[in-house]
């Protein structure tokens, strides 16, 4: 039993490995090295021309070749998706084109400089965010990255080179890699590359090496980059494992784990074990199996010490509930790939606990297979912190227990005795096994059970098996039933104990469960910040029954000067120094810590990779400790909370980047209308005007009267211009109110001809009526300007003496209206993108603005209409508007 329960996946473990091969994300290669000038772009082009000749369909999205010969030449041959030109204050940039990358749609794209950081207009901020699009959509990504542009390491690399890292790529992106490739060189080698002019010109080199290029510099780096990729590698070995179901440990490398418990000597194992794990540099982890529900208050401050000492050595705490810990510690060996475990070598006190200790260790040296074991022996303490270890599982339960079992059953032995003459002596051996089998339903611990078990079957012999009122035994059968009712009493008592104990492990896991389940289905679906911030507060008052305030970082980086509005209280000047310092240096503090412990509240900074995002301030009900597990749930709240908070500043930033994106957008569209839109009739009008003022021009009647007719289309252009950007203004504001009245099509069309006259001069329109139209209810000036724009732009692309048809018809209590053209058509890749804001084709002759289209939409939506657009069967394109017959 013990081996399959070894061999038992962990269910999170499978979800996650299923829900990892069903995933359609694209694979992420990243080529990883210690600075610029190790060869990342020219192993990444390598690798991809080995992918190419493999079958597999490789484009270049962004390489910098920096002019380099070897590398340009490895790029002959591979495609290239031509780069996206950007205007920028007046300058010209080039980014990737990610909407071409997608439209293509290739295997396998290259991108190089992960960090780099997008000019403003492009669609994200970061060069990676692009990539991550890319491989939400299935497509493989090669990409390159040097150490120093990691998040988490950026700070270090400044206090090492001396310079502020500015482009940075978040941790996340590099733990989603799939494949990382170091590329290594040593800092001589890269060094004399240097001096060669291999990576910068000579000029450029000489000033690099006597600033960040340094060797020291470059050995640092070097490390650094060798340890993360060995971090990577070592999960990697861990998620196979997990996927394959292998539990042998292989020593591939040195992972120490130390059990820690509630012994004051376990702050002497932790010490001992991080020394070994500096000395032989080995990851470590400590592990605490909870495996007695009824821990003493000293003990549960005794184990929070411990935990707290564990995270301040750079341990990695895991905890596991387990009635045997001599399983649960191999388990958690065998998950995490560890080489050694450290256990403490007890000072028992008492012969049984002696017993106990020596069974413990010869157990788990036996099923620890090719893990080694380290037994540490304890330094001595004081006296008055000395405490009896609890080895054994039978010394845990209170004296209440005991005196409770030995008055129940001997109320019920004295019972049973007094009616002996009418029960025989079998049916009492029934019905002391039922007394037993009731005894664990009241919480008991197994030292009780085997306490009223050895009870029972020394009064059964004694007061009920004859001879009575002496133990020995005169039949064979009798001693077999007496032997054969301990071992049930005593098996089925301690096994009832053991359920009692998983049923309140159990409840404890579903009711953590239960908790963040609830809270991050909350979270997920706030709407904002402030929603958010409500949400976790309320949670956390809920679930630990105490009061609850969150400080959030202000826009400038610094600690809000006041608490969210949503507080349960406020902050005196001490309390918000204690919130500023938790703040600042990210560290817990405050009431039941080692940091300003005098205050009344406990102070939980709310971390990210970004840096600290607020504090979490609780005030805890008198004197009264969070358990372990309490703490331990908090934290895990206090996290989601971060991640809440940080996703929406991130969502902040994206706005706050798509909004810089369109109003970039928004004023190139602005200063193309003045050139073409407003400065060609303003042009007309004055030069008409200059001719007017000549009285030549007055005498001539057709002169003056073609005056005249131009200046009244370069006005009609101007109005059209600004009403068309009234009505976006109106469709943007949401403030569009339909004037709902009795109309009649026919009206609507003739007013629609009667507008635009002057433009139809070269064209033919016509109106057909397959049906009689019936009056409805419409806003008769919205739909008036929705349709003068659409046939305008039918007038506008289509070339002089083509037609124009509208043809009117009602389906099931619909009216739809065709607009049809014999022109060009619409290209196919435009179709979906007509109706969009500011959307001009590429091949479209220059002005206009890209509004007209957007607002029939607009206006046709309002009425709860649908306008779509196609491409006739026998050329020119085709509008239908779908109106409903509201009547």
């Amino acid at each position: 039993m013990q081996n399959e329960e070894f061999q038992r996946p962990d269910p999170d473990k499978f979800l996650k490995h299923i829900a990892k091969e069903e995933s359609e994300e694209g694979h992420l290669r990243l080529f990883f090295g210690m600075c610029a000038g190790v060869g990342k772009t020219y192993a990444m082009l390598e690798a991809a021309r080995k992918a190419k000749q493999a079958g597999i369909e490789v484009v270049i999205g962004v390489v910098e070749t920096h002019k380099r010969a070897e590398t340009e030449e490895l790029v002959e041959g591979l495609e290239v998706i031509p780069l996206k030109e950007i205007t920028y204050r007046g300058a010209h940039f080039r980014e990737m084109n990610l909407d071409a990358i997608l439209a293509r749609r290739p295997q396998l794209v290259l991108v190089d400089e992960l960090a780099h950081t997008n000019i403003d207009g492009s669609r994200h901020t970061k060069r990676y965010q692009d990539v991550l699009e890319l491989l939400s959509h299935g497509i493989d990504v090669y990409t390159t990255l040097n150490v120093q542009h990691l998040e988490s390491r950026a700070n270090t690399v400044q206090e090492i080179t001396g310079m502020k890292i500015r482009e940075t790529v978040s941790d996340t992106v590099f733990e989603r890699a799939n494949d990382i490739e170091l590329i290594d060189i040593t800092p001589d080698e890269l060094l004399q590359r240097l001096a060669e002019g291999k990576v910068y010109t000579k000029e450029n080199s000489k000033l690099a090496i006597q600033n960040f290029f340094k060797k020291g510099n470059l050995t640092a780096l070097r490390e650094m980059a060798l340890r993360l990729t060995a971090e990577h590698v070592d999960k990697d070995l861990l998620d196979y494992k997990s996927e394959k179901g292998i539990n042998t440990t292989w020593k591939s490398g040195q992972r120490l784990m130390v059990a820690i418990g509630t012994s004051p000597f376990s702050a002497n194992l932790l010490r001992w074990a991080r020394r070994l794990a500096y000395s032989i540099e080995a990851p470590w982890i400590a592990v605490y199996v909870d495996n007695d529900p009824h821990i003493s208050e000293k003990g549960k401050e005794l184990l929070l010490q411990n935990f707290n000492l564990a995270k301040e050595l750079g341990a990695e705490v895991i905890t596991i509930q387990d009635t045997d810990i001599i399983s649960a510690l191999i388990r958690v060996a065998r998950e995490n790939n560890v080489t050694q475990i450290i256990v403490g070598k007890s000072r028992p006190q008492g012969l049984l606990a002696w017993i106990e200790s020596r069974r413990f260790i010869r157990n788990l040296i036996g099923r620890s297979g090719e893990i080694d074991i380290y037994m540490v022996g304890g330094e001595k303490i004081a006296d008055d912190q000395k405490q009896k270890l609890k080895l054994s599982r039978f010394n845990q339960s209170p004296l209440w227990q005991y005196t409770a079992v030995f008055c129940t059953l001997s109320c019920a032995i004295l019972a049973i005795y007094f009616h002996q003459p009418s029960i025989s002596y079998q049916s009492v051996s029934i019905l002391l096994l039922f007394f037993m089998t009731l005894l664990p339903l009241f919480g008991l611990g197994p030292g009780p059970i085997m306490l009223g078990a050895i009870m029972s079957a020394v009064c059964w012999d004694y007061f009920f098996i004859p001879p009575l009122r002496t133990f020995h035994i005169s039949k064979t059968e009798d001693v077999l039933m007496l032997i054969m009712f301990f071992i049930v009493a005593s098996v089925s008592g301690v096994l009832a104990s053991k359920l009692r104990v998983q049923q309140r492990f159990l409840r404890q896991r579903e009711i953590r469960t239960s908790a963040l389940y609830n809270l991050a289905k909350s979270l997920s679906t706030a709407p904002g910040i402030n929603d958010v911030i409500e949400i976790a507060r309320s949670h956390i008052e809920i679930t630990f029954s105490t009061k609850a305030s969150i400080i959030l970082a202000a826009p400038e980086g610094t600690l809000s000067p006041e608490t969210h509005p949503s507080s349960s209280f406020q902050l005196n000047d001490s309390e918000w120094n204690i919130a500023n310092w938790v703040f600042t240096n990210d560290h817990k503090a405050g009431k039941f810590t080692s940091t300003l412990p005098n205050s009344d509240y406990i102070f939980y900074p709310l971390g990210s990779l970004r840096g600290c995002l607020g504090v979490v301030i609780i005030a805890p009900p008198g004197d009264v400790r969070l358990t372990f597990e309490q703490e331990s749930l908090l934290s895990t709240i206090v996290v989601q909370v971060a991640n809440a908070v940080e996703r929406e500043h991130l969502n902040e930033l994206a706005k706050s980047s798509l909004l810089h994106a369109e109003s970039e957008k928004l004023f190139n569209t602005l200063f193309n209308s003045i050139s073409h839109e407003l400065k060609t009739p303003i042009t007309t009008i004055i030069t008409a005007k200059s001719a007017l003022e000549e009285s030549v021009t007055i005498k001539q009647a057709p002169f003056l009267s073609g005056l005249t007719e131009e200046i009244s289309k370069a006005s009609e252009r101007l109005l059209r211009l600004v009403e068309n950007f009234l009505d976006i203004a109106r469709l943007e504001s949401g403030n569009v109110r339909l004037k709902l009245e009795w109309n009649s099509m026919e009206d609507l069309l003739n007013s629609v001809v009667a507008r635009l006259t002057p433009e139809l001069r070269g064209h033919t329109l016509q109106i057909n009526w397959k049906v009689e139209p019936e009056l409805f209810m419409f806003d008769f000036a919205l739909l008036q300007q929705a349709i003068i724009n659409i046939v305008h732009n039918a007038i506008e692309y289509t070339p002089e003496g083509t037609s124009i048809e509208i043809v009117y018809d009602q389906i099931s209590e619909n009216a739809v209206l065709s607009i049809k053209d014999n022109g060009p058509g619409i290209p196919s890749g435009s179709l979906t993108k007509v109706f969009q804001k500011f959307y001009r084709d590429p091949s479209a002759k220059a002005g206009g603005t890209g509004l007209g289209l957007s607002i029939s939409k607009g206006f046709i939506e309002a009425h709860k209409g649908k306008i779509r657009v196609t491409n006739n069967s026998d050329g020119g394109a085709k509008f239908q508007i779908m109106l409903p017959l509201t009547k």
